[in-house]
């Protein structure tokens, strides 16, 4: 198992790796792309106002009507510069600004392209199979929230999709609530423990806190409501498979407390 982490570890780090380089020569191809465009229209301007001055005094005039015209186009061919020099999110990371999700497919200068990602209560946070096309200005007054990039004790945050989630559970409240506790604990626990030495491997230093709180803290909390008792697990686990994990750990509970009398759900 510890091999088998090992070589998926170092299978992403190589992922990453190609794929920075790939980021990087299209964002140099744009860039120069873009700067030879600018020089060619400030080419035309001058020999324009040059050898034919009779409508040299229209040219700044039609420049402004045109840049109120196309303002949103500008904004977001502008907001592409941002995303990419400032790292705001890279193709393949799963995304959400304001209150659109989704995994980022590619990234043009007007649009980005997003597969959709479902809510939680609509999919549970898998793919749709739809795209989007979000304009890059979004960005100029959305905040995005980035599920593939964790802070760490480095100058910048390190690409990963490790996340912190839970799973939610009601009990009766006649249950022996420390005894579902102790259960739900181990499972957790024990159904982590893979991705928790894989995120370890992965940051080395540094952790983000959740990594800290999942590795020291307790992994269980609890809610009273009137007519029930909710138990809530956390656990750590790569963004596109938290769900298979979720549902390993609720079906490992229920296989648990079948074999017991005191542990009843709601």
């Amino acid at each position: 198992m510890v091999n088998t982490t090992k070589a998926n570890t170092a299978q992403k780090m190589m992922g990453e790796d190609v794929r920075e380089q790939g980021i990087h020569g299209t964002r140099l191809l744009t860039l120069s792309m873009t700067i030879l465009v600018i020089v060619l229209l400030v080419v035309i301007t001058v020999l324009a106002a040059i050898y034919v001055p009779q409508i040299a005094i229209y040219v700044p005039i039609v420049a402004l009507g045109i840049a109120l015209a196309l303002q949103k186009y500008t904004a977001s061919f502008f907001s592409y510069f941002v995303i990419a020099f400032q790292g705001i999110y890279n193709i393949g990371d799963r995304i959400r600004i304001g209150n659109i999700k989704g995994d980022v497919w590619k990234i043009g200068l007007f649009n980005t392209i997003l597969e959709e990602v479902g809510e939680d209560e609509k999919l549970g946070g898998e793919l749709t199979g739809r795209l989007l096309y979000v304009p890059n200005l979004i960005i100029l007054d959305q905040p995005v929230l980035n599920y593939s990039k964790d802070y760490t004790g480095y100058d910048k945050p390190v690409s990963s999709d490790f996340i912190f989630d839970e799973v939610r559970i009601p009990l009766a409240t006649g249950s022996n609530i420390e005894k579902a506790i102790a259960l739900l604990e181990r499972i957790v626990k024990r159904e982590d423990e893979v991705y928790l030495k894989e995120a370890g491997q992965m940051f080395q230093k540094g952790y983000p806190r959740f990594l800290d709180e999942a590795m020291t803290g307790s992994r269980v909390l609890v809610y009273i409501e009137p007519t029930h008792i909710w138990i809530k697990g956390k656990f750590v686990a790569p963004l596109r498979e938290r769900n298979d994990l979720k549902s390993r750990i609720l079906l490992e509970f229920l296989r648990e407390i079948n074999a017991t009398k005191d542990i009843k759900l709601a």
